[in-house]
């Protein structure tokens, strides 16, 4: 964004707050925000660009090899290579400058571990061969029901390689409740989690078919992720790609994900998000929520998408908010991006309910502020190719669409809004003339403490 686009906006800002008077918002608040957003996007081209890390391969001289197989894995995929694994952590943890090994073409049966630091300095984590874990939820350790693989209390470590981390998940999904809703709804495991960790690196890893979630990043700062992938089929439930919980300044990059629920979701006490030439597919959908559930308080600022291909998804970008939350998500533009056969392209759900119950419409919510769409374009499935349906307590607002161009080829497209205001300009299509009339806004049909609103996912 730059200069001439900041006076442009604000120039549009103020013409249409001076024909629709009867928006009441901020807009050299939002200027500001959006400010701070571009801020992110100069630290990235002169702090946080990754950089190769050479391997152990190429520094062997100065790198402290501890190999996982020097301490009794068999690497034939059907040992339990548990300890083994757990004796080469306690080494490459406490030894600087060390690299911890999982050897090219072989693979690792390994149970639920936590690895937990301070390591020594300029710790890297090598995975060339496959970790497997095993396959049967029934024998899986009670101790450690949500987790398969969790490193925590890290700073300056990388984790790279050519490898796979695969979560053996089929027999969990088939368990779930969205699969066979005869089954309780319970949590299952997250093959990759780093939580509690400093200035981490990701780089070129594989992870699929996860018990749940695939690659959680929770309560860290500073982690970049470049050219992962992740992979699972698209009717595997739960199974979100990267999940972002309380972490800032994240940077995820060209990386390709599939699964069966959001490639990228972002959730609570999350800022300084950003995504770059992203493909998403199947999923659905890159996510900022959900947020609010229980009526729990939900916190996301300053997020960028920039630059995305999203293929044959059940949304596009998406901000999915539950009734009788509080808290707020702004600061947020999504750009440069491709849907092809999207079913929701351009998606604000603040009546979001993922529970085989019934969800009650409520008088409080997460506020849904200053979000940019631009130069988004493609297929849609759906006739409401942009869908703004927000809380009747608390509308979205300052919603901006620049460049949007969304077709369906088998019909016409729309753009549904509800109790959202905001400022389309330059090419919108469909229109979005919704946005400035609040006379449209209360022509809809306005929802009462006492109707349910079941937007499931189920």
């Amino acid at each position: 964004m730059d200069k001439f686009f900041l006076v442009s906006l604000l120039g549009l800002l103020i013409a249409a707050h001076g024909v629709a008077g009867s928006i009441k918002c901020d807009n050299f608040g939002m200027l500001e925000d959006l400010k701070s957003l571009e801020d992110l996007d100069i630290e990235d081209e002169t702090e946080v660009e990754l950089s190769d890390i050479p391997s152990w391969r190429s520094e062997r001289g100065g790198k402290v090899l501890v190999n996982v197989d020097s301490f009794g894995a068999a690497g034939n995929g059907e040992s339990d290579d548990t300890e083994a694994l757990q004796k080469a952590w306690e080494v490459a943890c406490s030894t600087p400058k060390s690299v911890l090994l999982i050897p090219q073409g072989r693979r690792y049966l390994v149970n639920a571990t936590r690895f937990k630091g301070p390591c020594a300095e300029k710790l890297i984590i090598q995975i060339d061969g496959t970790l497997i874990a095993p396959d049967e939820p029934k024998n899986w350790d009670p101790k450690l029901p949500r987790v398969w693989l969790d490193f925590s209390k890290l700073n300056k470590a990388v984790f790279q390689g050519s490898g796979v981390i695969d979560g053996s998940g089929s027999k969990w999904w088939a368990a779930s409740c969205k699969k066979n809703k005869s089954n309780p709804c319970k949590g299952a495991p997250t093959a990759l989690t780093i939580d509690t960790s400093t200035a981490i690196k990701v780089k070129g890893l594989t992870i699929q078919n996860s018990q749940q979630m695939h690659f959680t990043i929770s309560r860290c700062d500073s982690v970049r992720i470049n050219g992962v992938k992740v992979s699972a089929p698209g009717d595997s439930p739960n199974t979100d790609g990267i999940h972002i919980s309380e972490s800032t300044n994240v940077i995820i990059q060209d990386s390709k994900i599939g699964t069966g629920d959001d490639c990228i979701s972002i959730v609570n006490a999350s800022s300084n998000i950003k995504m770059k030439r992203i493909y998403c597919g199947p999923g659905h959908g890159i996510s900022i929520g959900s947020l609010g559930k229980d009526n729990s308080t939900g916190i996301v600022t300053k997020v960028i998408l920039d630059t995305a291909v999203l293929r044959e998804t059940t949304n596009g970008v998406r901000i999915k908010t539950w009734q009788g939350g509080s808290g707020y998500v702004r600061g947020v533009r999504f750009q440069n991006v491709r849907v092809e056969n999207v079913s929701n392209p351009i998606i604000i759900d603040q009546f979001y309910c993922d529970s085989p119950t019934t969800c009650d419409n409520q008088g409080s919510a997460v506020e849904v502020s200053e979000v940019m769409y631009q130069n988004i374009s493609g297929t849609t499935m759906s006739a409401k190719a942009i869908k703004f349906d927000c809380s009747d307590s608390v509308p979205c607002s300052n919603l901006v669409l620049s460049n949007v161009d969304l077709e369906k080829q088998d019909g016409s497209v729309e753009t549904y809004c509800h109790s959202a205001q905001g400022f389309p300009y330059g090419v919108v299509h469909p229109s979005a003339d919704c946005l400035n009339s609040n006379d449209k806004i209360s022509q809809l049909p306005q929802s009462t403490s006492d109707q349910h609103i079941p937007h499931t996912e189920l």
